[in-house]
């Protein structure tokens, strides 16, 4: 049976369909069959960032309403083997996402998948409510500032009292956190929360921070997950953050200012 992570965020702009392209690529990659499901019906970004929207022929929203099936949908992608994407609409409304609908099409995946990762729009309503709905994971994405960090606190509350697992009573959704655009010389000078700062706000277990990266941007405008790009720093945070979400051990980069030259020759 398939796990079910989702990526959610309380505040847009914060990276999170970046971070649902990188994490589904990075399971992929070692080897997880794993398929990625873009639930912002509306805008739908997720085909853009993996490289394959001149490839959408059928979308999520096209499965659910039985006007193609999830054979006919799923895009394979062509770096990188047992990764798959299912876009979403671009001329639907949100309430076309049926509870009923993302049941059935999440329980024709589970045989077939290691991972189902929900790249859920921002926010708190009926979208995002749909893609954590059935999760078994989530992935809570924040930047380090005070209104993304609040967001997704409100998001955690949904996380324990709005997902099948909750009205089930059964276990909890796991929660992990990750910190995007993270700039230590500006944590340094307070301009931005520092890693203890979020995590006494949010109380979930760290598992990535992804520094701030132009690379990020231009992998993203080149239809490329930036893990892919293996000699830029946040290509290795996302490969580390994986990692980490498998149950390995992995230190935390890129959390600390780089000296200048001035302070390295007065250290010396």
């Amino acid at each position: 049976m398939a796990r079910k992570i989702v990526v959610t965020s309380g505040k847009g702009g914060v990276g999170k369909t970046t971070t649902a392209a990188s994490f589904a690529t990075g399971l992929a990659q070692r080897g997880f069959k794993t398929i990625v499901i873009d639930f912002d019906v509306g805008l739908r970004n997720l085909d853009l960032v993996m490289g394959c929207e001149r490839r959408v022929v059928f979308d999520f929203v096209n499965v659910i309403s039985g006007e193609a099936s999830l054979k006919q949908a799923m895009i394979r992608d062509k770096r990188v083997e047992n990764l798959f994407i299912l876009a979403a609409s671009q001329t639907r409304d949100k309430d076309a996402l049926t509870r009923a609908g993302v049941e059935a099409a999440l329980a024709e995946l589970d045989d077939g998948f290691d991972y189902i990762v929900c790249d859920s729009p921002a926010g708190i309503e009926g979208g995002a409510l749909m893609a954590m709905r059935f999760a078994d994971d989530a992935l809570i994405v924040t930047n380090p500032e005070v209104s993304s960090v609040r967001d997704s606190d409100r998001v955690l509350g949904m996380l324990a009292s709005r997902t099948q697992r909750a009205e089930d009573g059964a276990d909890p959704v796991v929660e992990h956190l990750i910190v995007t655009r993270y700039i230590p010389a500006r944590v340094g000078k307070g301009e931005m929360l520092s890693l203890e700062d979020i995590g006494d706000i949010l109380a979930v277990p760290l598992i990535g921070v992804i520094p701030e990266s132009e690379n990020v941007l231009n992998a993203s405008n080149a239809g490329k997950p930036v893990i892919l790009e293996s000699s830029v720093n946040a290509s290795a945070a996302y490969t580390d953050t994986v990692a980490r979400y498998l149950g390995e051990e992995r230190p935390l980069r890129f959390t600390e200012a780089r000296k200048s030259l001035f302070d390295r020759l007065m250290r010396r």
